[in-house]
């Protein structure tokens, strides 16, 4: 049986899980209507599934440990962005705000005792390391490629056999 600290961070992880898929989608929708980024928008596609994955694993831990998952309202996310660059920017920091809610989340389990939600989270933290790992590879790659027309062509053809080195 999870605590009621627990059972509220977990939504509130579930919330952040929700959030980082439609902060994806919109990313993907953005990328899809530029022209030349159709491996960046399949990319936020992926991305977004992903984050859709890891918040139905919450909400079936959290039910199945005689909790309550609850299914967040969420706010519109940025839908808009100046450049590729700043989406990627905004990917890395998100990630990073992820990582960081999956450690208080860690700390929470270990405080409570609880080791069963522990151990369901190692799963999390694990996934955060390659998810940051992305991030930054791909954040580092468009630093290189600069304002070089063809080099950002390269980094989009590119960016969809990257998610496979993960």
């Amino acid at each position: 049986m999870l605590s009621k600290p627990i059972q509220a961070a977990l939504n509130s992880q579930v919330q952040m899980e929700a959030e980082s898929s439609q902060a994806y989608l919109a990313m993907a929708s953005w990328a899809e209507i530029q022209p030349g980024l159709d491996g960046v928008s399949t990319f936020f596609y992926q991305q977004s599934d992903e984050e859709r994955i890891h918040m139905l694993k919450l909400i079936r831990f959290v039910n199945e440990r005689g909790g309550f998952a609850l299914i967040p309202a969420l706010i519109q996310p940025t839908i808009t962005f100046k450049s590729v660059k700043s989406v990627f920017a905004e990917f890395l920091k998100h990630e990073l705000k992820v990582s960081e809610s999956i450690n208080d989340l860690v700390h929470l389990s270990l405080t409570e005792k609880d080791y069963a939600t522990h151990n369901f989270l190692q799963w999390y933290v694990n996934e955060q390391i390659e998810e940051e790992r992305t991030a930054r590879v791909l954040n580092d790659k468009l630093e290189l490629v600069g304002d070089d027309r063809s080099g950002l062509y390269l980094f989009d053809r590119d960016i969809l056999n990257y998610r496979g080195k993960k």
